[in-house]
């Protein structure tokens, strides 16, 4: 008599081995069915979120499958952040060429699954398919907020503070290192330093810490994927404000400092390069200082950097106190 395994398809195989311990939830159904089902938490709406990484765009060829997968996920639980959205879950789809084989996949899987723990969020399906290339890996991630407090682009008002999270510019600067390793040499950085920017592009932090603190005290919220300049933008032209931001208050990590002391003309690739994963935020005066103090009991650093006011458009001062202008105000793929 023939086992269970000898009847199930190599994609099925594939399923079971890699990414059914994954599943963790009773409504993934041990992904033996073509869906799954999730019953929000009583009195919560449903936040939802998809994003992809292609090799190539989003990562190398040659980075570490762990630390694809766990990319993967960040980027998209960084989204859920800025929301101010707990994590539920996540489906999975993979688009593979023929050359990844199963100890690419076993490492891919033991990444995702890390971060699933970590950040309390089961696989609950997707699906999987061959491509020519190059690998991609599409999450459609899905959180919760009690019903009607999503923190959304459009709400800030003049007169409310803009803060973000953590340092701008390390992950752009990593990649930029990445592509021109010689340029650690020519930014006279040390070996910490390169190392601190290429693990920010590597892997991004997800600041989901802080989803409480943006929920609760956040008039609008984003997440800084494609660089602060357009995504600050791109929340000042839906919230029908303008934001006035002081260079001079940008939180900077010590590597990011050294590479613009050496290179003045890379803080543009700073502000604008992108896969931050921060969040970038608006808060009403009055409830700044307990939008800091929450921030600072969730051990996530929150730094103002301006303020909205009436008008349009992200208007950047340096130093100097003149208006910087930039090249492109954001990464794009089109």
């Amino acid at each position: 008599m023939a086992k269970d395994d000898d009847k199930l398809s190599a994609e099925d195989r594939l399923i079971a081995r890699f990414f059914q311990p994954l599943a963790t939830h009773p409504g993934a159904l041990g992904l033996t069915d073509d869906a799954a089902f999730l019953t929000p938490p009583a009195g919560c709406d449903l936040v939802l979120k998809t994003d992809a990484i292609v090799g190539g765009v989003h990562f190398f060829q040659d980075d570490a499958a762990r630390e694809v997968a766990r990319k993967a996920l960040r980027v998209n639980l960084s989204d859920l952040a800025a929301k101010g959205a707990a994590p539920l879950g996540f489906l999975l789809s993979l688009a593979l060429p023929k050359e990844i084989g199963d100890d690419w996949l076993s490492d891919f899987a033991e990444g995702l699954r890390a971060d699933a723990v970590e950040f309390g969020c089961p696989l609950f399906g997707g699906d999987t398919d061959r491509t020519p290339g190059p690998a991609t890996i599409s999450i459609a991630m899905f959180g919760s907020v009690p019903q009607g407090t999503m923190v959304r682009r459009a709400g800030a008002k003049a007169g409310d503070r803009v803060f973000v999270s953590g340092t701008i510019g390390d992950a752009a600067l990593g990649l930029a290192l990445r592509k021109k390793t010689h340029m650690g040499a020519d930014w006279t950085l040390n070996a910490a330093q390169r190392q601190h920017l290429a693990s920010r592009y590597l892997l991004p932090q997800p600041r989901n810490a802080l989803a409480e603190a943006v929920r609760t005290h956040a008039s609008a919220a984003m997440d800084v994927s494609d660089g602060l300049v357009g995504d600050l933008a791109k929340l000042a032209r839906v919230s029908g404000v303008a934001a006035e931001i002081a260079v001079a208050q940008m939180p900077l990590s010590d590597a990011a400092r050294a590479v613009i002391a050496a290179a003045p003309a890379m803080l543009e690739t700073a502000l604008t390069g992108g896969d931050d994963y921060e969040v970038v935020c608006t808060v009403a005066p009055e409830k700044a200082a307990g939008f800091h103090a929450a921030a600072q009991a969730a051990h996530v650093a929150v730094t103002e950097i301006g303020a909205i006011v009436a008008g349009e458009g992200a208007h950047f001062v340096g130093a100097d106190g003149k208006p910087l202008a930039f090249k492109r105000a954001s990464f794009s793929h089109f």
